[in-house]
């Protein structure tokens, strides 16, 4: 029943601070909860939510947290319900001692708009810890002769807890001498007095054992017990007596260990063993006696550890002095110490970016951090500044935080990175520093496009060129970074001579290499006019242009091209004709040529390179005229062959060479007369060739033979008729006097053939003769119109044509003849 009443106590009590917990003191801006201590992890503490404005979600949201410094977190955030609840148990007594009322103090921060809200939480004591002896058993030495209502001190008694839950009362076992008192002091550890009511008489009791209950006031009431053994002594008259019943003293806390602190003294009045003194630390914390020791005989304090105002500024020792009966005397002995600066500030980075784009607007927090000394005074007085020469400022918030912001736009191409040192000076003298570096790099943005180091660009490609080449390389320039910052090449669609721009050049996207798709020819054009566009991988991409000329430069790749005389399609060589009274100079021919190229590689110039009679000949360097250098001569051959070259100016010079066959007579007839001369090429390929040939000509050659033996006998048949017919005087009607072959026509088949010969002295020329009347030589028929008889007239005249028709086959013949030899020749 006990237990259950005590577990329903403590349900109501835990009940009822739930229910107060929330403060909110709108005045001080500060939101405050109280809570007991001992409460289970994930105890609701208060909606923090709620007292911050916000919605549950909104928590996780809007990056709310906890920001704490130099301690245990306590508390966390339920993102679900929006609560402050404890991280685990809270020992008060552990973490405020003695202290109320208990505190913890944080701050909130909501981390999109970098906003701090101060929180404080009250630990209430609950009554979890009994009084404790600090040893549970003791003893006490007492004079017999002692004085009623002396005062004996007991063993220190501690109840961590506060209030009314600390340590309330004593209870001492019955007994007739003795009772039990506590010196009125604050709060912290107790100090029982044994009080003597009853004289003692050691022969009649010389030991007293008693038990002493120490009590708290909570509920239930929590209690502990010792025991003491008091032993009455022999009279000793005098004890020990202290100079002073305090002693205080105030230390720098930079003392060094060892350094005495100050020294206490007693006096005993009795002499010899009596007056033997000894000192002793009493109602010391184990804190205190690793901090201090005290010289048993001398009575020197010392220090024993090094002192830190920021750990404790305060230290209060009891000292016993004692003389060898037992007798003794008590002092208190306060050392304050004094604050040093020694410690320099701190810099805390509570929440921040690395980065920050350059696009951001002046005033954006970047950085929020906190700074503090643990000195005290001025020594804890901290101020923060930064370089005055950068593009920020510092702004204090609440609880000695300050916010670095931006005081204007930046610029990540003109700075990329800020190595910003943050200096925390405090007061002190002399004073401490020190230095935080906080090192901010400045994020790109697609600001700046890509820029040609040039507005535009000529290039010289020769004709020729292989096809795939690298013929340049365009480079832009962008600014910005990584992405921002890579470009692409492409080629503006375009057209050249009415096919696709992509189809000549291309640009490697990545490295703006141009390359050459095809072969260029200077001849079919001579420029091309491009637009190359560079783009970044930048959103929104930006982009820019330049135009680029790319200039065919002429090769000298085409040979001069003779136009005249022009080379015959069935292989014969053409035939020039200088008469044997040609004068030196006489034109004979003219070489015509052009070249392709352009400039210097079409200049031309004309060379005789071979003649078969050198000197006859002469050709014109620039204009290529064939002219006689002499006078022609008997001796001179009728086949004169040259070979004359045209050759352009390039580098490499080419050239081209033509031959020329130059017949020198002054008639055709002599032409024919040395045609025989002509030697024949051997080919052993066309031998087989040949054979037909010449038996083709043989056969035509017997027909022919053949025909005109027919002819001549008819005609012979015909004249003897005549001369029958003649002496009978009659002459048949109808009959022409020319029936088979008239003069007109054999003149006209001479100016025929004399037009255009082919003379196959070689398989490359062509001859071309003159129009001689070769028909003039023949006997006219205008002859026969002589004033004769008409019998005699029409007789000669029939004798004549005959007479003609049959030379006139004759030279028929031999033309076929030599027609047939030159074919042979020319195959």
């Amino acid at each position: 029943m006990a237990a259950l009443q005590k577990r329903r106590h403590y349900s109501v009590f835990v009940l009822l601070f739930m229910l107060l917990g929330t403060l909110w003191e709108a005045g001080a801006g500060q939101i405050h909860y109280s809570i007991p201590e001992e409460l289970d992890k994930v105890s609701f503490v208060g909606n923090i939510a709620k007292d911050l404005g916000l919605e549950p979600r909104e928590l996780a949201e809007r990056g709310v947290r906890i920001v704490h410094r130099g301690r245990t977190q306590l508390f966390a955030l339920n993102p679900q319900s929006g609560s402050l609840v404890t991280a685990g148990r809270i020992d008060r007594e552990e973490l405020c001692a003695q202290s109320e009322p208990c505190l913890v103090s944080f701050n909130i921060l909501v981390e999109d708009k970098l906003n701090l809200y101060p929180v404080e939480v009250e630990i209430v004591d609950i009554n979890d810890n009994a009084p404790r002896f600090l040893r549970e058993e003791l003893e006490v030495k007492i004079i017999e002769n002692a004085a009623l209502s002396s005062r004996f001190p007991l063993m220190e008694v501690y109840d961590p807890d506060v209030g009314v839950n600390s340590l309330q009362g004593f209870k001492l076992s019955g007994n007739s001498h003795f009772s039990v008192d506590v010196p009125s002091e604050a709060n912290g550890p107790k100090y029982p007095e044994l009080v003597l009511e009853r004289a003692l008489d050691r022969e009649t009791e010389a030991i007293h054992r008693l038990v002493l209950t120490a009590m708290d006031g909570g509920d239930p009431v929590r209690s502990g017990v010792a025991r003491i053994l008091v032993t009455v002594l022999d009279a000793n008259d005098n004890a020990p007596v202290f100079t002073q019943s305090v002693y205080r003293v105030s230390v720098p806390e930079n003392l060094p260990v060892g350094t005495p602190v100050l020294s206490v003294n007693a006096r005993d009045q009795d002499e010899g063993a009596h007056a033997e003194v000894t000192y002793s630390f009493v109602r010391i914390t184990e804190k205190i006696s690793k901090t201090f020791c005290l010289n048993v005989l001398t009575g020197d304090i010392s220090t024993s550890a090094n002192l830190d105002y920021e750990d404790s500024s305060f230290y209060e020792l009891d000292v016993e002095a004692r003389d060898r009966p037992g007798l003794q005397d008590r002092a208190k002995v306060l050392i304050s110490i004094l604050d040093v600066n020694d410690n320099v500030p701190e810099v805390v980075v509570t929440s921040g970016s690395r980065s920050v784009a350059e696009s951001t607007l002046p005033g954006t927090v970047i950085f929020l951090f906190q700074v503090y000394d643990r000195d005290s005074g001025l020594n804890g007085l901290v101020t923060c500044s930064i370089s005055r020469s950068l593009p920020f400022e510092l702004e204090k918030s609440v609880d000695n935080y300050y916010r670095l912001v931006t005081n204007t736009v930046l610029d990540r191409e003109q700075v990329s990175s800020y190595n910003i040192t943050v200096t925390a000076t405090d007061k002190g003298i002399p004073s401490l520093s020190t230095e935080m570096l906080i090192s901010l790099n400045v994020a790109d943005i697609n600001d700046n496009p890509p820029v040609f180091p040039h507005t535009s660009y000529s290039v010289y490609v020769p004709e020729n060129n292989p096809r795939g080449a690298s013929i340049f390389s365009v480079t832009a320039h962008d600014p910005d970074s990584h992405e921002n910052a890579q470009v692409t090449y492409s080629l503006a669609e375009d057209t050249i001579q009415g096919g696709p721009l992509s189809s000549y050049v291309s640009i490697n996207s990545n490295t703006g290499v141009l390359y050459a798709l095809r072969s260029f020819d200077y001849e079919q054009f001579h420029d091309l006019q491009l637009r190359v566009t560079a783009s970044d991988s930048g959103d929104p991409p930006l982009s820019s242009n330049v135009s680029l000329s790319i200039f065919v430069l002429d090769q000298n790749d085409n040979t001069p091209e003779i136009l005249y005389p022009a080379l015959p399609t069935d292989g014969s060589t053409g035939v020039e004709l200088a008469p044997r009274s040609a004068e030196p100079g006489y034109l004979v021919t003219k070489v015509v040529a052009v070249d392709r190229d352009s400039g210097q590689n079409a200049w031309l110039s004309y060379h005789l390179l071979k003649a078969s009679e050198p000197g006859l000949f002469a050709v014109g360097l620039h204009t290529g005229e064939v002219r006689t250098a002499r006078a022609l001569l008997d001796r001179d051959a009728l086949k004169q062959s040259l070979v004359v070259a045209v050759q352009d100016h390039g580098q490499p010079p080419l050239s081209a060479t033509v031959t020329l066959t130059v017949a020198v007579a002054d008639s055709l007839p002599d032409v024919l007369a040395d045609l025989g001369s002509l030697e024949v090429p051997h080919d052993s390929d066309a031998s087989g060739l040949t054979l037909y040939l010449v038996v083709a000509v043989a056969a035509v050659s017997c027909v022919f033979l053949a025909f005109v033996i027919v002819l001549l006998a008819l005609r012979l048949r015909r004249w003897q008729r005549s001369h029958v017919l003649q002496a009978s005087g009659g002459v048949p009607a109808g009959l022409p006097a020319s029936h088979f072959v008239g003069v007109d026509g054999v003149r006209a088949f001479l100016q025929t053939y004399s037009h255009e010969v082919s003379l196959t002295a070689d398989s490359r020329s062509h001859v071309i003769f003159p129009q001689p009347n070769y028909a003039d030589t023949l006997i006219s028929q205008e002859s026969c119109e002589k004033s004769e008889p008409l019998l005699i007239q029409e007789d000669f005249c029939k004798e004549q044509d005959s007479l003609v028709q049959v030379r006139l086959l004759l030279l028929l013949f031999l033309f076929e003849q030599e027609k047939l030899e030159f074919s042979l020749i020319s195959a």
